[in-house]
């Protein structure tokens, strides 16, 4: 059942202030709340008690009232204090935009490590913010005096130690699927196969293009991941393997999208999952070009890399959604950015080629003489490498091979020549 609320927020001269109210309205919506009305206040400086002035406070309640809302919803995180305060005044439910983006975490979150994950965060927030009931229900009779108040403060300090106690067991199954991703990894490291990590605001694209990438170049193009025209669609970190014609194979990961004022706790709870693009070989930045606001957008994705110490990996842009964008030419490449349509499959073998630049450029064109007795050699290379042209002589079989360089170590014995060659 949708229900209806008043956005709330204020204006200390940040840039972007517009826009950050228009993604609170969006960030409503996909949590089943109808936005119908908005009060803003500009000011020097947040109100300790109640974030927004007196006179404000007394505005939203009018017109709670009149529209007859169901809460209301502030642009910033509260402190418990203001919340306590404001729902006493307005007598409604009041929600900051960090508890409506952890309600969609909740919402949106399928394995088990996304749910275990949205429910640390969740409870770190609540952790400061619960009242004791006995507290709470003297306080509103006006009662409870000295007497009273040692049962309150008991019945507080018994749930917090409850929520800590929640918390360290969750961290503890965490620990255990963190600990098998992280040995999965480190197959991939033995593997040498390079990993290809998309980042980016919510709703950008990536999964759309993983799915394009996925159905034009992997032997299991039915592992499709969710994609929807919606905040937050993915959670989970999802790891696809694509092989290109040439037999050269990547491992591509689509994370969970950021968004700006994203909780603190949910960066921290979400590190591990994030720890794919940490340890990628390149990240491809999407940006939803067509979005009016697309420059804070990835301003909001580089600050919350930084965050994560993702800082040192190289970068491709790709400017996804040219074709909803105004005068954007497409598919176009200038240096290390591409515009392109994911959704129109546009630009995407350029984008395949910009990754390839990047991540395959150990690669060298070698010849090979293979004794005839070492049948199990052309076969790795067939299988396994390029092969450009195979002749035969009385010494073996010739293989002119665009390889790897561990495959070139593998098989020093047999190479004869070897020339610089792009990936």
């Amino acid at each position: 059942m949708t229900r209806t609320a008043i956005l709330v927020g204020i204006t200390m001269n940040q840039e972007n202030f517009e826009y950050s109210m228009e993604e609170l309205a969006n960030l409503a919506e996909a949590n089943a709340i109808d936005p119908v009305g908005r009060i803003t206040q500009k000011l020097d400086r947040k109100n300790k008690a109640t974030y927004v002035g007196k006179g404000k406070v007394d505005e939203i309640k009018s017109l709670a009232d009149y529209e007859d809302v169901d809460l209301i919803i502030f642009n910033d995180e509260l402190a418990p204090s203001q919340i306590r305060n404001l729902e006493e005044l307005l007598e409604l439910e009041v929600m900051d935009r960090t508890r409506l983006i952890l309600d969609i975490f909740a919402e949106r979150a399928k394995t088990r490590e996304a749910q275990l994950q949205v429910q640390v965060a969740r409870l770190k927030y609540e952790l400061p913010r619960i009242v004791g009931q006995g507290e709470g229900m003297d306080q509103q009779s006006g009662k409870g005096g000295l007497k009273n108040r040692g049962a309150g403060e008991t019945k507080l300090e018994m749930d917090r130690r409850r929520i800590k106690k929640q918390i360290n067991q969750l961290n503890k199954e965490l620990d255990g699927l963190v600990a098998e991703r992280q040995v999965q990894r480190r197959q991939r490291q033995k593997n040498e196969i390079p990993v290809v990590s998309l980042v980016g605001y919510t709703n950008a694209g990536k999964s759309t293009i993983m799915n394009a990438m996925v159905a034009e170049h992997s032997q299991s193009a039915h592992k499709q991941v969710f994609e929807k025209d919606m905040l937050f669609a993915t959670l989970e970190t999802s790891v696809r393997e694509i092989i290109l014609p040439d037999k050269k194979q990547f491992l591509l990961t689509d994370t969970v999208g950021f968004v700006s004022k994203l909780p603190h706790n949910l960066v921290k709870a979400f590190r591990s999952t994030l720890e794919e693009a940490a340890e990628a070989d390149v990240l491809i930045h999407v940006v939803d070009v067509s979005h009016e606001h697309f420059e804070a957008m990835m301003a909001t994705t580089e600050e919350t890399l930084a965050e994560l110490d993702i800082i040192d990996r190289p970068m491709i842009f790709a400017y996804n959604k040219a074709d909803l964008a105004n005068n954007v030419m497409f598919p176009r490449r200038e240096g290390d950015s591409l515009y392109l349509s994911a959704k129109e499959s546009t630009g995407l073998e350029l984008l395949v080629d910009m990754i390839k630049e990047q991540v395959f450029n150990d690669y060298k064109t070698v010849t090979l003489v293979v004794p005839f007795d070492r049948g199990d050699v052309v076969s790795y290379l067939n299988e396994h490498a390029d092969v450009l042209e195979t002749t035969y002589e009385n010494e073996g079989t010739v293989l002119q091979v665009n390889a790897q360089q561990s495959d070139r170590m593998k098989f020093a014995e047999f190479i004869q020549s070897e020339t610089q060659k792009e990936g």
